[in-house]
């Protein structure tokens, strides 16, 4: 029988607490396939492996396996993932899928302010001279296929921020830059949704916090790309569209703090725990860089797709 949603979220809290206690190597040592290198994701009934454009239902393949990506990260029931992956099918057609967030449970969601060249130019930002950090909370994720219900009651200008997203893999704490990428599990397509008018409500300060953290402003997904398959992940296209007209177009190149300095910037304050999520901030073409007289804020109605090249299309409406 497929695992509900309330087994999935209730089995999350010790699989996080197990995460911790992974050592490097241990989480392969239940089979031959190194879970990053692996396409993972989360559907409402289980986990979920992409291969080739189909989807291969874990629960139904196997017994004793991880029900989640947050489970394979912890190094969980990986003997069972092995068995399901060797039983080659049952399969679901990509189209058909009904996806979760590619991560159910992080420990700490991690953003980024101003990380792109030409994001704080449009905006008019200094080039900041260390990371601009502040945070999310789970109840913000949201899934592929979703929806954001807008919370028009005290907001009005909405807008949208494509970000790759970096999942830690194990813990990282005072790493080096050379170091801090073999903590990286996997990465991920993610919208930093954002409500500007909250985010600066007395037209001075920001507040980041009430701006970009409304229930379902934190997308992500479809899916949690193992990071053996993104060698550098500095060079990828990153793209946000909204009803099928193009926003956002640059590359990862463009970021002021590669991934690896992040990580290892973070790692020197705090720890990072497996599944822990780093968001590394937008490229240029958000609503708030244009002029005011063609700003045109996201409405109900509209379609928002994201992508980050060899990660997927992230695609959401909003209600």
């Amino acid at each position: 029988m497929a695992p509900t949603r309330r087994t999935l979220l209730k089995t999350i809290g010790a699989a996080a607490i197990a995460s911790r206690l992974v050592e490097p190597g241990e989480a392969q040592a239940a089979g031959s396939t190194d879970p990053r290198s692996l396409m993972l994701c989360n559907l409402k009934t289980g986990l979920g492996v992409k291969i080739g454009d189909k989807i291969l239902d874990v629960s139904r393949a196997a017994k004793n396996v991880p029900i989640s990506t947050d489970e394979v990260i912890a190094g969980k029931n990986l003997a069972g993932l092995q068995k399901a992956l060797a039983a080659k099918g049952p399969f679901i057609a990509e189209s058909e899928a009904k996806f979760a967030p590619c991560i159910l449970a992080p420990q700490k969601i991690i953003m980024l302010g101003y990380n792109y060249r030409k994001h704080a130019i449009e905006r008019g930002v200094p080039i900041p001279k260390a990371p601009l950090l502040f945070n999310k909370y789970n109840t913000a994720l949201n899934a592929h296929g979703g929806a954001i219900a807008l919370p028009a009651k005290v907001a009005k200008q909405f807008d949208y921020e494509v970000e790759l997203q970096v999942v830690i893999g194990k813990i990282a704490r005072e790493v080096s830059e050379k170091d801090a990428l073999d903590h990286v599990f996997g990465y991920a397509t993610g919208n930093d949704f954002s409500a500007r008018d909250l985010q600066y409500r007395d037209g001075k300060t920001s507040q980041f916090m009430i701006g970009k953290t409304p229930d379902g402003f934190m997308p992500v997904g479809p899916y949690l790309v193992g990071a053996a398959l993104i060698p550098d992940p500095q060079n990828l296209r990153i793209e946000c569209r909204v009803n099928g007209e193009q926003r956002q177009d640059s590359s990862t190149s463009d970021m002021i703090f590669t991934c690896a300095q992040i990580i290892s910037y973070c790692s020197q304050i705090f720890t990072l725990n497996p599944g822990d999520l780093i968001s590394t901030g937008t490229p240029s073409g958000v609503i708030l860089g244009m002029p005011e007289d063609k700003q045109v804020w996201l409405k109900a109605g509209d379609k928002v797709a994201c992508s980050v090249e060899k990660l997927g299309e992230l695609r959401f409406d909003l209600t």
